[in-house]
């Protein structure tokens, strides 16, 4: 799954075909397209307008991380961070601009003169080249799976959505977190929503689908990059068992899912297939008021487990209280998002992000455990 880390710059359609061959919709193009650049989407009377169809490339270049992410590579930051990896400039090295300026990793053939590299992670870094569906994709006898043949990628699929993001959300080499890069933790969800969105989700429960496609996919890669990378985080394993250990409890919780087992030994090779599994499952997964409630309860019910031993460190419990706080959190959105009055948990979250946020591998277990009785009182 090496290729994955380049899906979201369309390098590689015909491993993005691979990714939709059990979906309704076919990725069917086989050679690179051009790219034409954001200004082909900036005109007032496609995405550069006002209105709610129209405001995309406004919501992208006033408040999307994403128009930043060049300009991150020449702040003083990175610049020591390249320098102790002695690569150069860190806007135009591969290993930096491969996730920050993704045009730089294009062949020239394949880009207009307007697709400039300090666009950063722009419009067709998410929705492919669009050399062929620019001009045709507003017309109104374009179906939304025309658009998908003509090289669109298929964002609606929010496996092929994860699969755009996690490349560069998750995994980072060892050399370059010790240079100084912060650590990654997907999570599409609360990611999608401090984006902004500039899209509309399919309905009230497309953020937990979200959340767990994307933490599924994120097991997937974690586990992946601690078994098989050149260079691996060192933090790689701890992710891969915390990953694991929560999405063991949903899924046993929710027999309409593909199970995750809790990995007993080091062994994460189970884990890469049965997250990739599971994330094919949550794409059509459909929770209800009392499944994500019955959810929050069994994750609630865990404080028992947050105790040192000899078979769980501080540091494991740690990963394992990260992931379980993101996962109290948007499970908690989506509830109020389908209940006419809102269950009222935020002192109880934040006791618990407070917690997590302290000191890394510093976790207070007790108080933590304490911080989980009480939000399940509030269930």
């Amino acid at each position: 799954m090496r290729w994955l880390r380049l899906l979201p710059f369309c390098l590689l359609p015909v491993a993005a075909s691979t990714l939709a061959a059990d979906r309704e919709i076919k990725q069917t193009r086989e050679t690179p397209g051009l790219f034409i650049g954001s200004v082909g989407c900036k005109s007032s009377s496609c995405h550069g307008g006002a209105g709610e169809k129209r405001s995309q490339y406004l919501t992208w270049t006033g408040q999307d991380f994403h128009t930043r992410s060049y300009a991150i590579l020449l702040n003083a930051r990175s610049t020591r961070i390249a320098e102790s990896l002695g690569i150069g400039q860190p806007q135009s090295s591969a290993r930096c601009t491969i996730c920050h300026s993704p045009f730089q990793s294009v062949s020239p053939s394949h880009l207009s003169a307007a697709a400039r590299p300090d666009e950063g992670v722009s419009c067709e870094s998410c929705h492919g080249a669009a050399g062929g569906w620019w001009r045709g994709h507003t017309r109104p006898d374009w179906t939304y799976q025309m658009r998908v043949s003509a090289g669109l990628r298929d964002l609606r699929n929010l496996y092929a959505r994860a699969n755009a993001c996690v490349a560069c959300h998750q995994n980072v080499d060892r050399d370059i977190l010790q240079a100084g890069h912060p650590t990654l933790i997907f999570e599409l969800d609360s990611q999608s929503v401090n984006e902004p969105k500039h899209w509309k989700d399919e309905d009230s429960w497309s953020g937990a689908r979200a959340w767990l496609t994307g933490q599924a996919t994120a097991l997937r890669e974690a586990a992946w990059s601690a078994r098989m990378g050149n260079d691996p985080a060192p933090d790689g394993q701890e992710t891969s068992v915390a990953l694991g250990w929560l999405l063991s409890k949903i899924t046993s919780n929710d027999p309409s899912l593909p199970t995750v087992v809790e990995p007993a030994t080091s062994d994460l090779e189970p884990l890469q297939k049965e997250g990739d599994d599971l994330a094919h499952a949550a794409v059509k997964w459909n929770p209800t008021i009392d499944t994500v409630i019955s959810l929050m309860r069994s994750l609630a019910q865990t404080d028992s487990e947050f105790t040192i031993s000899k078979e769980r460190s501080r540091e494991a419990i740690f990963y394992r209280g990260r992931r379980l706080v993101l996962a109290l959190e948007r499970l908690a959105a989506a509830l109020n998002a389908n209940r006419d009055v809102p269950l009222n948990l935020e002192v109880e979250l934040e006791a618990l992000r407070k917690d997590i946020a302290a000191a890394h591998g510093a976790l207070d277990v007790s108080v933590f455990a304490e911080h989980l009785r009480a939000l399940r009182s509030k269930l």
